[in-house]
């Protein structure tokens, strides 16, 4: 949920969607455990024992023991620094979290004012005797994968466009009626549709349809599965009462297909309220192969403009409910897009004067921000801010934002 500054792009913030409020592009915890392997975790080695060595290979394995007590020396060093780093951003974090709870005023001292450590020590030497073993690599889903999971588990199918123009009228007709501005519209599908992207783009697979899909990411505003989830879970009774009253008024042969939607979207929910509404539960049922048919939606003609104006709307609801009476920008509402709804709005509310003291880390953890190379390229509130404003105003020039910005005269 869901990640083209520069390269590499800003749409890397999507490749780990891992923010303190996880509404936008988390990969599953599995692949987390790896990404953190290198180089932010790296557990100490046992040199191990040499049993009828040659010369060569026993001085060999004698300067990797050096160097392996040397790499942990720095390593231990390192993450200690850096576990205290991301506990002291936790711990003011909720200092800001509770200030407003009580109607108190922010000071800039309520934020963690220094860059996070970087490891500077040795790299982890190879030991002599064992081979260089390349991590696996983690499946990610694709669009085909959403299909059959779909068809398996609720027996539906989706309802495909004729057409990009055919997804595009109807995304512009459903985020307009739901408030959304036009420029929020055009712009934020220009970044994170890269300003060509087709309804079923996909977060890996932008430039390159048989290249490896780095999350569930998708569509014009890249919802990961678990945003799906979430979303069906919390907003999925309006939804159906949507096609409830379209139903009631249609006849004919649009009728039955009506009705069974409306089943399949019931069963949806259930499933998707099966658990505590909670990102962490959404995340579990995400990853089954019901919650992946969940995901499905997103390419259906009638349901998918609703999910991915959703997105968005709930931010610019939290916004208004937090008493912020003005229109966000296309850029404030990716931060909130980006770092989560409560996030983005402690980055947009920011005095002006604290945007280029106060670093992008204060608004990840750990786990995010070390796969986040544009947060930490851009390491300071007002460079995220203002990079992601000008990429937009790059990708905005494309035919595809252009096509879209017209259905929104």
């Amino acid at each position: 949920m869901r990640g083209r500054i520069a390269a590499p792009t800003l749409r890397e913030n999507k490749i780990v969607n891992a923010v303190i409020h996880p509404r936008w592009r988390y990969l599953p915890a599995a692949v987390l455990s790896i990404a953190l392997a290198a180089p932010w975790a790296s557990p100490t080695e046992n040199a191990g024992s040499t049993v009828a060595l040659s010369p060569e290979l026993a001085a060999a394995m004698a300067q990797y023991r050096r160097a392996l007590e040397e790499y942990n020396k720095a390593w231990q060093s390192f993450t200690a620094a850096s576990s205290a780093y991301w506990d002291l951003i936790s711990e003011k974090r909720k200092l800001r979290n509770a200030k407003r709870a009580r109607g108190e005023p922010l000071s800039i001292s309520d934020y963690v004012l220094t860059q996070p450590p970087v490891y500077t020590g040795p790299p982890k030497p190879r030991n002599p005797l064992k081979p260089e073993v390349p991590p696996a690599r983690i499946y990610v889903p694709v669009v085909a994968d959403f299909v059959a999971a779909a068809r398996q588990e609720f027996k539906f199918v989706p309802r495909f466009p004729q057409s990009e123009i055919e997804f595009k009228r109807g995304y512009a007709k459903v985020a307009l009626a739901a408030g959304l501005t036009r420029e929020q519209i055009v712009r934020i599908y220009g970044f994170e549709a890269t300003g060509n992207g087709s309804y079923d783009i996909e977060a890996g697979l932008e430039y390159n349809k048989h290249g490896r899909a780095i999350t569930t990411a998708l569509g014009y505003n890249q919802l990961l599965a678990t945003n799906s989830v979430e979303i069906l879970a919390e907003k999925g009774d309006e939804f159906i009462k949507q096609f409830e009253s379209k139903s009631a008024i249609t006849s004919g042969a649009e009728h039955q297909p009506l009705d069974g939607k409306i089943g399949v979207l019931r069963r949806m929910v259930a499933f998707a309220r099966s658990v505590p509404d909670a990102w962490g539960q959404h995340e579990i049922l995400a990853n089954t192969t019901k919650g992946l048919g969940v995901h499905a939606l997103n390419l259906d003609l009638d349901v998918g403009p609703m999910l991915q104006t959703q997105k968005l709307l709930d931010s610019v609801v939290f916004a208004r409910r937090k008493g912020f009476s003005r229109t966000l920008t296309a850029a404030e509402l990716e931060m909130m897009n980006l770092t989560g709804d409560g996030n983005g709005f402690d980055m947009v509310t920011m005095p002006a004067s604290w945007r280029d003291q106060v670093p992008t880390a204060n608004f990840f953890r750990l786990s995010g921000y070390a796969d986040n190379p544009v947060a930490q390229r851009n390491n300071v509130v007002a460079k995220l801010i203002g990079a992601t404003d000008a990429r937009m105003d790059e990708e905005i020039k494309k035919p595809g934002a252009r096509e879209l910005a017209a259905y929104l005269q």
